[in-house]
């Protein structure tokens, strides 16, 4: 069995990877399991360094990594140096407040002496998807490196090229061979992994359905698990928003990475004093988009990263609007090479649609129009999915208001919701739960320590 890197742009076959086997697969795991006991008693202060020597090593390779996103996942090749941008971000800022996050934190009780600690729990399984192939495993697998464990990758077949990168990366930086490996596996020995007694942990980002499975198989072995699934983000528009402001950042919320982001502006809810206007502006930027060469830097519009993908859309805004939304522009796929998807834009969204109950992952906005900030809240929240959620405004208290009650792991006033080295990132509802990043996502893997000493 062979793993196939194929250009979304184009549909040309890039590389072919060999599947591993068992016994090779073991081995894996074994050296994982030996790598540990030695990694984890380094001292906090050497694992750092390592990191800032990765983050130095995206630095010099920075244009070759962007290109390799580019090419086997199909992103513009400005939104991939970005991309490696943010990993550098992850890696310095680890490397320099991480220590301070793993702090032993003393407490006042009647013991000699009392405190908490926060130690590795051993070997961290990371199933990472395609749409960020570089960021989301960064993102997962630096917190939980500094914090002493060793971590698998099971990368998504189609990005391998960028998980054997990755994983030189780790290896040109100095960190021990095993304490970073990436699996050339499938789907089918996942499960016999979780279920492992040498893995104490799974980090999974990606569709719900496989995080539901995925958390089955590890509650049944009591392995910790973080999950970080779909998103269907709310971007609520009050009367008194900024247009020109608002309607640009509309457009890069819900278009970067070709829609292809959990955490993308999904369901744009306008109230109804603003809404012809808005769509009107929102409608002229997304009809200038320019689909094409996603390395050309002219380009504004990149491809699908794969073909099913694109037909799952399509059936999604076929759904809608045979249940009555309004198709606005775009809404088809395009003719020719690559997986390119007109921008759309879907008007009237209602509940009971797939554009309004499904996580669309795509070039496509849905419109929903609302008579106040009450219902408003009430349809923002009418979903299964709690990832991230936006309000715009220029009251900003009257937004804050608003943010607080959205049912989301995430909360934006007048910003686009991003992931930030500096605050926990996460969902709840059927967005997952557990948080990565800051100072609370490093602690996700740790044994949370009791240690409570009494002189005799």
């Amino acid at each position: 069995m062979e793993f196939f890197s194929v250009n979304p742009a184009t549909g040309e076959s890039l590389l072919s990877y060999s599947v591993w086997s068992d016994k090779r697969l073991e081995a894996a795991i074994d050296l994982a399991t030996h790598t540990y006991c030695h990694w984890s008693m380094l001292p906090i202060t050497q694992r750092a360094e390592m990191l800032r020597a990765s983050a130095n090593r995206l630095k010099n390779g920075k244009e070759g990594f962007a290109r390799l996103i580019t090419l086997e996942m199909g992103k513009l090749i400005g939104e991939a140096r970005s991309e490696i941008d943010k990993c550098i971000w992850a890696l310095e800022y680890f490397s320099t407040h991480g220590e301070q996050f793993l702090a032993e934190e003393m407490v006042s009780t009647e013991a000699t002496r009392s405190f908490v600690t926060f130690q590795a729990l051993g070997t961290i399984l990371a199933v990472m998807p395609w749409n960020f192939p570089f960021w989301q495993v960064f993102r997962a697998a630096v917190p939980i490196l500094l914090a002493g464990n060793t971590v698998l990758l099971k990368h998504s077949p189609t990005v391998m090229g960028c998980a054997l990168a990755i994983e030189q990366i780790f290896l040109e930086a100095g960190f021990p061979e095993g304490v970073f490996q990436n699996l050339m596996i499938g789907v089918e020995p996942v499960k016999a992994l979780i279920a492992d007694p040498r893995i104490q942990g799974v980090t999974f980002t990606g569709s719900v359905q496989t995080g539901k499975e995925l958390a089955g198989q590890a509650g049944a072995s009591l392995k910790k698990t973080v999950l970080e699934l779909g998103g269907s983000d709310p971007f609520i528009v009050l009367e008194d928003a900024d247009l020109d402001w608002t309607v640009s950042r509309a457009l890069a919320s819900r278009f970067v990475n070709c829609g292809q982001s959990c955490i993308a502006a999904k369901r744009l809810i306008l109230l109804d004093g603003i809404a012809d206007e808005f769509m009107e502006r929102f409608q002229s930027l997304t009809e200038a988009l320019k689909p094409g060469n996603p390395l050309v830097e002219s380009t504004t519009l990149a491809p699908m990263a794969r073909l099913d993908l694109r037909e799952n859309l399509h059936v999604q805004v076929s759904k809608s609007i045979a249940a009555g939304a309004v198709p606005i522009t775009g809404c088809a796929p395009m003719t020719g090479s690559g997986n390119f998807y007109l921008p759309s834009i879907l008007d009237w969204v209602q509940p009971g649609m797939a554009a309004f109950d499904e996580e669309v992952f795509g070039p496509v906005a849905a419109i929903i129009r609302v008579r106040n900030e009450q219902e408003a809240v009430s349809l923002a929240n009418q979903s299964r999915y709690g990832l991230g959620g936006s309000v715009w405004t220029t009251d900003i208290e009257r937004g804050e208001y608003i943010v607080r009650q959205l049912n989301c792991g995430m909360g934006f006033v007048n910003a686009v919701v991003a992931s930030d080295p500096r605050l926990p990132c996460g969902g709840i509802k059927e967005s997952g739960f557990g948080r990565e990043l800051s100072d609370h996502g490093i602690k996700e893997f740790t044994n949370i320590k009791t240690i409570w000493i009494n002189q005799p």
